[in-house]
C-alpha cells in the first residue's frame, strides 16, 4: 500500500504531513514514506505488547537486536523456546519484543501467536524456518531505522485514544487504519474487534479534522458501516497457509482525492514517478 499512499500524499499536496499508524504493525508503509522524505515524521502505534517492544528495541537499542539476530540459532527447538517466552506474561519486555520478531521471521505469513514454523515441525517443506530470516539483511534494516529515530514516535495505547488525540503541531496529520479484518480478525490477531469495536473507529474517524484512510476486508457489515464514505474496492491476493484472493476496500476522508486507479495494491514505482511529474509540470 506504500506507493498508492504516496500517490494520496501527492495528489492531495501533502508532502511533509506528519504520518500515524494506529495498528502499525511491521509499519513497512509508514517506513517506505519516510525514508523516500514523503513525510516529516511518523507515529508507530500498535497496543500489542510484543510488537511494541520491539520497535522499542530498535529505535532504543539497535546493537543489541542485531547481536540477538545474528546469534540466535534457527531450529525448531529454538522455535519453541521463543514461543513460550511470547506467551509468558511475566518475561521481560526485550525477550517479549525478541520474540515477536523471531516467530514473525519464522512462521508462515508472519502470523505470530496462532500462526505455524515456515516448513513445519519436521522441516520437509520447500522452505525452511531460515527462509525469511537473512541475518545481515535484517541487521541493515535495523540500523536503517534507527538512523531516523529522531522522526519516529512509538507507542502502545489504544487505537481510540490516538483518534481522539489533537496533534500538538499545527500542521494537519494523514492516518492509515488497517484495523483488524471484521470476519477473521480473531484467527489473526492477538488483539481482535467486537462489531461495537468497528462501530467505535467508524465514529472516531467520521468526527476528525485530520486526513485519513481506512483499509477493510469488504464485510457486508463494514460496507454499511462506511456507506457514507469515498471507497474504493479491489482484489487481494494473500495467504496464511493456502493461497486464497478476498475482496477489500479502502475509505477516506472526505477532504482527499482519491488517486485515479485500479487497486491501491501492486502500483510500481513508475506510476509514482509519473504521478510525481505531472505535478511538477502544474507549478
Amino acid at each position: 500500500m506504500a506507493n498508492f499512499l504516496k500517490l494520496v500524499i501527492i495528489r492531495n499536496s501533502l508532502s511533509g504531513v506528519d504520518y500515524v499508524e494506529p495498528y502499525a504493525g511491521g509499519a513497512s508503509v509508514a517506513l517506505s514514506l519516510l525514508f523516500e522524505e514523503y513525510v516529516s515524521n511518523i507515529q508507530i502505534n500498535d497496543l500489542n505488547p510484543g510488537v511494541f517492544h520491539f520497535w522499542r528495541m530498535v529505535l532504543g537499542d539497535p546493537d543489541a537486536l542485531c547481536k540477538r539476530i545474528t546469534a540466535i540459532p534457527l531450529s525448531i527447538e529454538e522455535w519453541k523456546r521463543q514461543k513460550s517466552i511470547h506467551a509468558d506474561p511475566n518475561a521481560e519486555p526485550a525477550d517479549i519484543g525478541f520474540a515477536t520478531f523471531y516467530l514473525n521471521r519464522t512462521n508462515r505469513s508472519g502470523i505470530i501467536a496462532r500462526g505455524g514454523v515456515i516448513g513445519g515441525n519436521d522441516q520437509t517443506g520447500a522452505w525452511k524456518i531460515d527462509a525469511r530470516f537473512n541475518r545481515p539483511s535484517l541487521c541493515a534494516r535495523v540500523n536503517k531505522v534507527a538512523r531516523f529515530g529522531s522522526r519516529i514516535k512509538v507507542t502502545q495505547r489504544n487505537a481510540i485514544d490516538i483518534l481522539h488525540e489533537k496533534s500538538r503541531r499545527k500542521q494537519r496529520r494523514l492516518f492509515y487504519l488497517d484495523p483488524p479484518y471484521y470476519v477473521k480478525g480473531a484467527r489473526l490477531y492477538d488483539n481482535f474487534y467486537s462489531h461495537d469495536d468497528h462501530v467505535e473507529v467508524r465514529d472516531a474517524v467520521n468526527s476528525m479534522k485530520d486526513h485519513w484512510v481506512v483499509s477493510y476486508d469488504a464485510a457486508p457489515d463494514i460496507l454499511e458501516m462506511y456507506s457514507r464514505f469515498k471507497s474504493l474496492r479491489y482484489v487481494l491476493g494473500y495467504s496464511a497457509s493456502t493461497a486464497a484472493q478476498g475482496t477489500e476496500v479502502m475509505y477516506f476522508s472526505s477532504d482527499l482525492i482519491v488517486p485515479d486507479v485500479v487497486s491501491p495494491a501492486g502500483i510500481s514505482s513508475q506510476v509514482v514517478t509519473r504521478s510525481l511529474q505531472q505535478t511538477a509540470t502544474l507549478f
